[in-house]
This record gives C-alpha cells, sequence and structure tokens, in this order.
C-alpha cells in the first residue's frame, strides 16, 4: 500500500531530474562530439559514466559491483531485463565500451544524439546493417576499447533467466579470438520493470562480473551455449520475479 502511494512521486522525482541533468549536460556533449573521434568518443563516455554513477546514488539505485573486470579487451554480455540496464552498465564496468544498440533510439530528441557517440547502432530487421555493425565493432575492438553487447537483443519479459542469444556476439569472439566477459544484472528489473514506464522503485543494482570465457578450440555455437549456461546458472542464484 506505501509504495502504490508514493510510487508516482518516486517516479517524478526521477523523470525530473532525469531530464534536468540531461538537458544541463547537452552543451557539453554536443561540444565534445565536433572532435568526432576516439578522443572524443572516450571523453564522453567517461562524463556519461560519471553522470549515472551519480544520479543513480542520488535516486536511491547505486551499482554495487562484484567480480573483476580484467585487463585487457573484451566481448562483454549482459542479460537484458530493463530500462534500466543501458544505465547501470556505465557504473558497472569501469574501462571504455561501446554498446551495441538499436538504431531506433538515436532518433529521440537529446538523448538520441548523446546515444549516437557512443554506441555502434543497429537495425536488426537489416541485413546490411548488421553486417556493417560486425565490421564497427571488429574495428573498435582492434583500435578502441572494449564491446558491450546484450545478445537476448531485447527485453526479457519470460519467466526463464535469460531469452535466447543471438550469435552476433559470439561470431565476433570466435572471429577475433577475444574473450567474452559475461557481466549479469539481477536487480535491475526491481528498479524499474518492463511492464510500465512509470514502475520505477529505489534500491540496489548489483553488477555481478564471471570469469571470462575464452573462444579457443569453440565454434560459435558453442561458446554461445557454454556463456548461456554460466549466466543462466548465476542469474538463478539471485533473480526473483
Amino acid at each position: 500500500m506505501l509504495r502504490t502511494l508514493l510510487q508516482p512521486f518516486y517516479t517524478a522525482f526521477v523523470a525530473i531530474t532525469f531530464v534536468v541533468s540531461i538537458v544541463a549536460a547537452f552543451p557539453v556533449f554536443a561540444l565534445i562530439s565536433l572532435g568526432n573521434n576516439v578522443g572524443a568518443r572516450k571523453l564522453i563516455h567517461k562524463l556519461i559514466r560519471m553522470w549515472a554513477t551519480g544520479w543513480l546514488w542520488l535516486i536511491g539505485m547505486p551499482v554495487r559491483v562484484s567480480g573483476n573486470l580484467p585487463e585487457g579487451r573484451f566481448i562483454i554480455v549482459a542479460n537484458h531485463i530493463s530500462y534500466m540496464d543501458t544505465l547501470a552498465i556505465f557504473p558497472a564496468v569501469s574501462a571504455y565500451f561501446r554498446p551495441l544498440g538499436k538504431k531506433e533510439i538515436s532518433k529521440l530528441p537529446i538523448i538520441g544524439f548523446i546515444y549516437k557517440q557512443v554506441v555502434i547502432l543497429v537495425d536488426r530487421s537489416s541485413q546490411v546493417s548488421r553486417a556493417i555493425s560486425m565490421r564497427l565493432m571488429w574495428r573498435v575492438l582492434r583500435k578502441e576499447g572494449n564491446i558491450l553487447i546484450f545478445p537476448e537483443g531485447t527485453f526479457n519479459e519470460t519467466e526463464a533467466p535469460l531469452k535466447s542469444f543471438y550469435d552476433g556476439a559470439f561470431r565476433l569472439a570466435v572471429n577475433t579470438g577475444t574473450d567474452i566477459l559475461p557481466l549479469i544484472l539481477p536487480d535491475t528489473v526491481h528498479r524499474w520493470h518492463y511492464s510500465g514506464w512509470w514502475k520505477l522503485w529505489p534500491g540496489k543494482n548489483r553488477a555481478i562480473f564471471l570469469p571470462p570465457v575464452k573462444p579457443q578450440d569453440k565454434d560459435m555455437a558453442a561458446l554461445k551455449q557454454e556463456v548461456f549456461g554460466r549466466m543462466e546458472e548465476e542469474l538463478k542464484k539471485y533473480l526473483i520475479r
């Protein structure tokens, strides 16, 4: 009952602080983006990480990281169960990364502009777009840093810990010899439930790194199944719908 009464006020607080902070920061992002190079992207990424860490703390959703982010470059794969995932990954991953994200979001005002500065865009309905994004991710791994992918592609709205994975992250790992680093986010669904934009509630946001999975001596299907199995087993310890 208390949550039902307070949730509209909390949701309004979250929305107002988000909009005000994004609008205030937009001129800075726009100025840096004029560089249109790796250095500019890394600076924007750093500022987003600082902002996300501070804003999530302000609204009572701090991210608590467990496990280690090893040295080196990785294809980080995370489960996807909430709108909050796309914000929680920035405080969770201390190293520079570029996420793979849906092209449609780039069309949103203000947010879309910032989104395009750091995200590798993909239209999953287009084979050409998928091929281009794969080449871009390969280049980022060689020249810039880590890649982060939600291999489920969209929210997991099932009762299972995970939806089936797309092949892209694992094909990229096999083709480039890059280790997969699994990351699980068990709490974001309780912070912002996928069933309604207004279903926000404060609390912990755990981000748990699992040991890296090497692609050597594995084909794409075997690598995908191994990562899926490890993440599913770990999520079962935490996930309560």
